[in-house]
C-alpha cells in the first residue's frame, strides 16, 4: 500500500494518524533494504509482548495509532526502520499521549480578527483597540464571585464536612491528579474464593500476600489455602476476617514499591502493568529502570502524579484498569492446579 510522503502528513493530520501511517510504513518497508523478509505481525505481536489485534490497530493507517512510547520504540528496533525517524516518533507518541490523557486546559480568549458577537461585545475593548469598561468590570465580577463562593464553600464545610484526620493521609479518596483536581474514586475489586481462575489480579494478590510472610501459590487460583491466608493477614491488621479482599483488605495489602526493590510486591506490580495493554511489562521481580519507565507511562496516562513509585493510589488504578483475562501469560508455565470444590 502507498501512501503520500510523510512531510505532506505534517500538520495536516492528527498525531496519531501520522503515528499509524509511520509505523504502518516501518512494517511495509521491513526487510526490502536488505532483502529479507518482512516478519508477520502475529510474530511481530509476539517479539513486543501485545496480542495481534492491539498490533493490528497500532499499525492501521486509517485509525488513530495509541501505540505506547515503548512499543514505538521497540518496533523501530525490530524493523530496522530509519534510524532519523526514530525521535519524530517519539514525538508523535508524547503528542497522542497529551491529547488522551485528558482534556486541554480551555479558554474564551477572542481569536485575532474575532467580531463582536450580536451583542455587541468587543472583548473588553472598543472599536479603536483601546481598553473599554469590560476590561476592568469583568475581572472585579469574577473576583467578587469567588469571594462569595469561597465564603458559603467554608461554612458549609464547617456544618457538614468531617473533622480533621477523618480522611488518612494518602487515601485514595483524598488523592490528586497531576493537574491537581481531585480524582474520582473507583471501589476496589472484590476477590473471594471460587474455583474459576482469577488471573492476574488473582496472582498480584497472592504475590502480595507473600510479600507479607504467607506462603501462598500464585496461580491465580482463589482456593482454600489463599483464604486462610487472607483470613490470617486480615486478623493480623484487626480487619474482618471474613476471607474476601475488597475495600478495607487491598489498602493494608498493598506495599509502595519502586526503583531498586524486588520480591513478590514486585512481581504483583509488574503482573498488573503486564496486563494494562499498554505493550507489556517483563515480570522479574526486579524493578528496574524500565519498570519506572512503564509506570510512568500508566500513571500519566491514568492523570496520576508519574513518580515511577507505586503508591496506594497506582494500586488502585492498576487493579481497576485489568485487560479482560485470556488465559495463563506466555511467560508462566501450565502450574495451576485443578481446583478443589469449597467445602
Amino acid at each position: 500500500m502507498a501512501y503520500e510522503p510523510e512531510a505532506r502528513d505534517r500538520g495536516q493530520l492528527p498525531p496519531g494518524e501520522q503515528l499509524s501511517r509511520l509505523l504502518r510504513r516501518w512494517w511495509e518497508e521491513a526487510g526490502s533494504a536488505s532483502g529479507g523478509t518482512r516478519p508477520t505481525q502475529q510474530a511481530l505481536a509476539s517479539k513486543l509482548g501485545v496480542d495481534q489485534t492491539t498490533l493490528s490497530r497500532y499499525l492501521n493507517p486509517k485509525h488513530t495509532s495509541t501505540a505506547p512510547l515503548r512499543v514505538v520504540e521497540a518496533l523501530h528496533a525490530h524493523l530496522r526502520a530509519p534510524a532519523a525517524e526514530l525521535e519524530r516518533a517519539r514525538e508523535l507518541c508524547r503528542a497522542v499521549l497529551r491529547e488522551t490523557s485528558g482534556p486541554a486546559p480551555g479558554g474564551d480568549s477572542p481569536r485575532p480578527g474575532d467580531s463582536p458577537d450580536a451583542t455587541g461585545d468587543t472583548g473588553g475593548r472598543d472599536t479603536s483597540g483601546r481598553p473599554g469598561r469590560m476590561a476592568w468590570a469583568r475581572p472585579v465580577l469574577v473576583a467578587a464571585v469567588m469571594v462569595v463562593a469561597f465564603a458559603a464553600g467554608a461554612v458549609v464545610r464547617d456544618q457538614f464536612g468531617p473533622g480533621p484526620g477523618a480522611v488518612e493521609d494518602g487515601a485514595a479518596a483524598g488523592a490528586l491528579a497531576a493537574s491537581g483536581a481531585p480524582l474520582e474514586r473507583e471501589p476496589w475489586p472484590l476477590l473471594k474464593k471460587r474455583e474459576q481462575d482469577w488471573y492476574t489480579v488473582g496472582r498480584a494478590l497472592e504475590h502480595l500476600l507473600n510479600a507479607h510472610g504467607h506462603e501462598v501459590r500464585p496461580d491465580g487460583f482463589f482456593t482454600q489455602e489463599t483464604e486462610d491466608a487472607v483470613m490470617e493477614f486480615q486478623r493480623a491488621h484487626r480487619l474482618s476476617s471474613d476471607g474476601k479482599v475488597g475495600e478495607d483488605t487491598w489498602p493494608e495489602l498493598v506495599v509502595p514499591v519502586g526503583r531498586g526493590d524486588d520480591g513478590h510486591a514486585v512481581r504483583a506490580l509488574q503482573e498488573l502493568l503486564h496486563n494494562t495493554g499498554q505493550g507489556g511489562t517483563e515480570v522479574s521481580g526486579q524493578f528496574t529502570a524500565a519498570t519506572a519507565k512503564d509506570l510512568k507511562y500508566f500513571q500519566d496516562l491514568h492523570r496520576l502524579r508519574p513518580t515511577g513509585k507505586a503508591d496506594v493510589d497506582t494500586w488502585l488504578a492498576l487493579l481497576v484498569h485489568q485487560r479482560p483475562p485470556g488465559g495463563a501469560p506466555a511467560y508462566q508455565e501450565p502450574t495451576s492446579p485443578t481446583p478443589s470444590t469449597p467445602a
